[in-house]
């Protein structure tokens, strides 16, 4: 009897399970038998949904209940607490796996060339979603002495940021934040909060749903210029091809006309508004210097010449995502991919790196939406499978289940399982039952560690 087909996925995210999940459904999974090992850096699973979606968005942690679905099947295995290249490079795979499918997502912060970045009170996006989410490799403190704060960027993630700054540490008590962020957010001083577009309404990223969620606040005053509501051709177009885009625009053109109420946090939506230099003091941000953009026809904008200082001495670069480098595969500096064609790896020559697939935001970039990487998985699954059939995947010399286990043994790494991941989901809960919260996330590793029981 033929032996099972057997896969590694390297990230336990969503894009990852998403590929298991493609995996299970497909044919193989009945003859002769697919068997998926997922490997996962964090002690837990779940990727971008734990450590990358805000804390007050529990609609979009649901997604978890789903995933978890599929991580319940007997065909997979989780091994968290993992690291590649560190605790098991590629070269080890291929001595298990008929195929490698690396779907490690994007958790940097992309690069911004502007005078400036580099003063204290200059930060990057991810590095205080990282620790807002109680990511275990952050520092368990954040500066938030300022009272003025601008955010650069008009997407979801920059709007999950302003949420934050903006709310109470009391109005997300409710949320699974730990002990530590809740201490931290109890002394944020922020009461006035600008977010940066370079161009208008029309082009903002923002999610429909997300963007209405910062007015449910009842400490959060939305506010947003008329002045700033302005449409070219390429604009208009823009709106009647998206539908969220129109939905987008409609909001912000509503909140633009209303009289700005009482509540004690201002959020500024500023829009034509291109920052051109963050100013600095003593080695400390003291301002943002933008210049006034005009709509060129297309939808996109020029300078014009005009510049403002905005007094704020906190900024927050929210401005796109950048994925690590994979060692042993090739990359593309500028996109911060692998290239890939359907999703198999393509070596320098043109040629495909054998057994070797991407998906997820490591394949196409760090754009969309969560359940967006679920075309990618269909499709690089498709590909895999056909090289399957058509016997162009390598053999692996240590096929059987068990030599993965003995092999992280004997390297001394200290891995969970899903069972593990039970485990731990039970203790954060019970953590967060006496105070009425579904859980307490718990954020250092060696603890997460011992309640999975690595």
């Amino acid at each position: 009897m033929p032996r099972p087909l057997r896969v590694a996925i390297i990230g336990a995210g969503p894009a990852g399970i998403y590929a298991a999940d493609a995996l299970l459904k497909s044919g193989v999974a009945a003859e002769p038998g697919v068997s998926i090992d997922l490997f996962e850096r964090m002690p837990a699973p779940f990727g971008l949904i734990r450590y990358g979606v805000a804390p007050d968005h529990p609609r979009i942690k649901g997604i978890v209940t789903a995933l978890h679905q599929v991580l319940d099947k007997p065909q997979i295995r989780l091994f968290g607490n993992v690291d590649y290249p560190s605790d098991i490079t590629l070269d080890d795979l291929r001595a298990f796996y008929d195929a490698v499918i690396f779907s490690t997502g994007a958790t940097a912060d992309r690069a911004m060339a502007l005078p400036g970045i580099g003063l204290d009170g200059s930060y990057g996006a991810a590095d205080f979603v990282s620790w807002y989410d109680g990511h275990p490799d952050v520092p368990r403190t954040w500066p938030l002495e300022a009272r003025k704060v601008a955010v650069l960027g008009v997407g979801n993630v920059a709007l999950d940021v302003a949420r934050i700054l903006a709310k109470t540490a009391d109005e997300l008590l409710p949320t699974e934040i730990p002990p530590n962020v809740y201490e931290g957010l109890q002394t944020n001083q922020a009461q006035e909060i600008h977010v940066f577009g370079r161009r208008g309404p029309a082009q903002a990223k923002f999610s429909p749903m997300e963007l209405r969620e910062l007015d449910h606040s009842p400490t959060i005053e939305v506010i947003v210029d008329p002045e700033d509501i302005d449409y070219d051709e390429g604009s208009i177009a823009a709106r009647r091809a998206n539908k969220q885009a129109d939905m987008v625009a409609k909001t912000l053109e509503n909140w633009a006309i209303r009289d700005v109420g009482s509540r004690p946090h201002k959020l500024f939506l500023h829009f034509f508004e291109s920052p051109v230099e963050i100013l600095g003091e003593d080695g400390k941000v003291v301002g943002l210097r933008t210049e006034r953009t005009e709509l060129d026809g297309s939808g996109n904008v020029k300078g014009a010449g005009a510049f403002t200082d905005w007094d704020v001495t906190s900024v927050y670069r929210a401005v796109g995502y950048l994925s690590d480098r994979l060692p042993k595969l090739p990359w593309d500096v500028e996109s911060g991919t692998v290239p890939d064609e359907g999703g198999r790896v393509i070596a320098e020559s043109g040629e495909p790196v054998q057994s070797a697939y991407v998906t997820g935001w490591i394949r196409r970039g760090p754009v969309g939406l969560i359940g967006h990487t679920k075309g990618d998985a269909n499709e690089t699954v498709a590909n895999l499978l056909d090289d399957f059939g058509n016997d162009r995947l390598h053999t692996p010399a240590s096929p059987a289940p068990e030599a993965v286990p003995a092999f992280l043994a004997e390297r001394g790494v200290r891995f969970t399982t899903w069972d593990g991941w039970h485990r731990l989901d039970a203790a954060e809960k019970a953590l967060g039952e006496p105070q009425g919260r579904e859980r307490v996330k718990i954020v250092e590793r060696e603890d997460m560690l011992g309640a999975s029981g690595a």
